[in-house]
């Protein structure tokens, strides 16, 4: 017992002398306190997600859905730091060097605010899926019951609004457990409209529908091998008037080949979509896929006061019966041609779009297009255009670019006008923020292969060009 005290004594002076030479100090738990730094649009106010804070030594700080950043790097404390910022449709003014950031001092527990300004038409409100989306926020001690999902990531988003809920589809979904996690199409359900608010931050949270371990899963396998991949999702009535959720399917191959189409149908007993009936299988007599009601769906009702459902992706290039009958019958499918390109209305160019969806529009009293353009500039998928048009199958006027980004892509924006009033200036549309198919890209944390949520407003005189008659 008197050789542990003796051990004890000469071990106590000895660490006394390591913590001095190590730089440890009392108090030096405080140094683990984050310094919190606030983005926000200047002139709004409002917090800005999706902004990159990068040092010169390239680290990367991103705001989350509330703007906020939890600064805890030890090096970067109690100096003068510059960081570059950077995103899409946001920026401050350039130095005299031309860099565009900002010079801030952290402190632990210090908070300090970043000012950005909008140059993009199209207002970010923030991200809907993915994991983390408040968890800088949480570092800092706030939104600590914000519940994760377990998805991380996921592709394309289809909606329908079925037996009063909003039905959720997505592609290929990333788990944490492996990239490729789920790829039978993940899905979930809201109310029609989950929104309390207009406003960043977005906190929309999804009833997923998950396996027996209640974790989110597949609900399309269709038999045969690969990927099962849904569009055309709607909600249809059949003969009975019961509503029926329906959806077109295809099977993928490796590299990403289709290799058979059909129809399947939602069970609301097991919560899964069940084939119907294959209309396509590729042999070499039948290379080409036929048309299908595949894209996005929107109802119309024609001057005889007949109600159809469109389908395109994104303006439509098929039509049917709006009942659950005249879907599965391939006979009543009418194929449509829509135009191939839009004029700008900034240079009188022409505009080829790639995907994208419309929707009536009580405010504008027209129809409405947000769209993803084919091979634009900067970014060879990650530019979205908006435009307008007196009938669904046009002719579709000009149009004006509402959201660039640089060597990024944003692909099959979805418009969302089921989430506002009817009558409301506000029009709101979201998209998937992927790297895919783009030049040597440097992912950003938490927001890649997720869907980011973004505002028109329709009466914002920036949008006059699109809506001349």
């Amino acid at each position: 017992m008197q050789a542990r005290s003796v051990l004890v004594l000469l071990c106590v002076p000895l660490l006394s002398a390591v913590s001095v030479r190590c730089g440890w100090r009392e108090g030096a738990a405080a140094a683990a306190e984050p310094c919190r730094i606030e983005v926000v649009e200047k002139g709004s106010g409002w917090p800005v997600p999706l902004v990159e804070l990068r040092t010169t030594h390239h680290e990367r700080l991103v705001t989350d859905n509330a703007g906020l950043i939890a600064l805890d790097l030890p090096e970067l404390m109690n100096r003068e730091v510059w960081f570059d910022c950077l995103s899409p449709g946001y920026e401050v003014l350039p130095d005299g060097f031309g860099y565009r950031g900002v010079r801030l001092r952290p402190e632990p527990g210090k908070t300090l605010q970043v000012e950005v300004v909008r140059t993009s038409i199209a207002k970010r409100l923030g991200r809907l899926t993915g994991a983390g989306l408040f968890a800088e926020s949480q570092k800092l001690g706030g939104d600590l019951d914000w519940p994760e999902s377990g998805v991380f990531g996921c592709d394309s988003v289809q909606n329908a609004v079925h037996r009063g809920k909003l039905f959720w589809a997505w592609g290929d979904t990333t788990m944490p457990h492996y990239p490729l996690g789920i790829f039978h199409m993940s899905s979930a359900t809201t109310a029609v409209r989950p929104l309390e608010s207009f406003e960043p931050p977005v906190r929309l949270t999804f009833d997923y529908f998950t396996n027996s371990k209640g974790v989110p899963c597949g609900v399309a396998e269709m038999p045969g091998s690969g990927p099962t991949w849904l569009s055309g999702y709607v909600s249809l009535p059949d003969a009975g008037g019961m509503p029926r959720l329906v959806a077109t399917y295809v099977k993928i191959k490796p590299p990403l080949e289709a290799y058979e189409s059909g129809l399947c149908v939602w069970n609301d007993s097991t919560s899964r979509f069940e084939q119907h009936r294959v209309f396509w299988t590729k042999s070499e007599k039948t290379e080409k896929e036929p048309p299908a009601p595949s894209g996005h769906p929107a109802f119309w009702k024609d001057p005889q006061g007949k109600e159809w459902v469109l389908f395109g992706n994104p303006l439509p290039t098929l039509r049917c019966p709006a009942t659950f009958e005249a879907w599965q019958d391939s006979s009543a499918w009418e194929v449509l041609r829509p135009q191939e390109s839009l004029v700008s209305a900034h240079d009188g160019k022409p505009v080829k779009p790639h995907s994208g969806s419309i929707a009536w529009n009580a405010f504008r009293k027209r129809w409405v297009t947000v769209f993803m353009e084919s091979f634009g500039k900067p970014s060879m998928l990650g530019e979205i255009w908006y435009a307008e048009a007196d009938e669904p199958t046009g002719p579709w006027g000009k149009a004006v670019k509402v959201l660039s980004h640089d060597n990024y892509t944003f692909y099959n924006p979805r418009l969302h006008p089921e989430f506002t009033p009817e009558g409301s200036p506000i029009l709101l549309f979201e998209g998937t923020y992927t790297m895919f198919l783009i030049k040597a890209p440097r992912p950003t944390p938490r927001y890649d292969y997720n869907q980011i949520l973004y505002r028109l407003d329709l009466d914002d005189p920036k949008l006059a060009g699109a809506q001349e008659r």
